[in-house]
């Protein structure tokens, strides 16, 4: 894996960071966004005021993978976090998802959150589960067909969770 700067996003980073997240959201595979989400929809999603969001730069300074936090819950729930992650299709498996989930982990808990979840992990993204309980996560829920994938039909997904 190439050496990673993860700062904090800003307004001027959205162009770059879009050019991440479209293909993923365009794909249908991993997040519960309509295929055809707006920019504007998509941006609304991605970021929140109550969260934290993050870019990850390789040694070119080109954003090779995002991520956000935010309260899973509101009230007595928001001590638990929920995170999602992006990775540029040319810089996958290099270990980044992992590297960014670990560094997460870490802002999450500067942060005073005691534990991530995350609520929609697509049993059939093999990668990012992988990815996952490298970085410590386990499953701790399986929902039976909770996503429609656009290949391979309703499919499973996983609630995982780690203490931290």
């Amino acid at each position: 894996m190439t050496e990673l700067l993860v700062s904090k996003q800003t307004e001027t980073d959205w162009p770059q960071l879009w050019r991440v997240l479209e293909p993923a959201f365009r794909a249908g595979e991993s997040y519960p966004l309509p295929c055809d989400v707006s920019e504007e929809e998509a941006k609304r999603y991605w970021i929140k005021t109550d969260g934290y969001n993050a870019v990850a730069r390789d040694e070119t300074g080109a954003i090779v993978g995002v991520y956000y936090l935010r309260p899973d819950q509101g009230g007595p729930g928001a001590h638990i976090c929920n995170a999602g992650y992006v990775i540029t299709e040319a810089s996958r498996g290099r270990g980044l998802a992992t590297a960014l989930c670990l560094q997460s982990q870490e802002q999450a808990r500067a942060m005073g959150f005691r534990g991530m979840k995350f609520n929609l992990v697509v049993s059939t993204n093999i990668a990012a589960v992988k990815a996952w309980k490298k970085a410590g996560m386990e499953i701790i829920g399986t929902v039976p067909g909770a996503f429609s994938h656009p290949a391979q039909g309703f499919v499973d997904a996983y609630i995982m969770f780690r203490a931290l």
